[in-house]
């Protein structure tokens, strides 16, 4: 699926994967946030956090709609942060990182799902 933008000139067809990694590098720039994880850690059999090419795997899901889109981010936080000041600021930057960078995508709902705490080493 891709997300249609119609302009004067024409159509502008941007594919969800390119969304994911636009959401999946606003993401993991916040503070706290360790990197993204799987959706579904054992079906996936992936335990790791995920690389920057594999955001579309499972750490960024777009479900489009008839109004806009909706977005599912999975995380991983680092320990001794506050998880709800850290999931705020990523769906404030989700967000303006889509309608800047991407001109006229809009996100309907930035859900942020944390899967794990990761203790950073010294």
């Amino acid at each position: 699926m891709a997300v249609k933008i119609k302009t004067q000139f024409g159509t502008v067809d941007i594919d969800n994967d390119v969304i994911s990694t636009v959401v999946g590098g606003a993401a993991t720039d916040n503070y706290g946030v360790v990197g993204m994880a799987s959706r579904n850690q054992l079906r996936d059999n992936v335990n790791d956090i995920l690389k920057r090419e594999n955001y579309s795997r499972g750490g960024v899901v777009v479900t489009q709609n008839d109004n806009g889109i909706s977005i599912d981010v999975y995380i991983i936080v680092s320990y001794g942060t506050k998880i709800s000041e850290v999931s705020k600021n990523v769906q404030s930057k989700v967000k303006y990182n889509l309608e800047s960078m991407l001109g006229g995508v809009t996100a309907n709902s930035v859900n942020v799902i944390v899967q794990g705490v990761q203790v950073l080493a010294d």
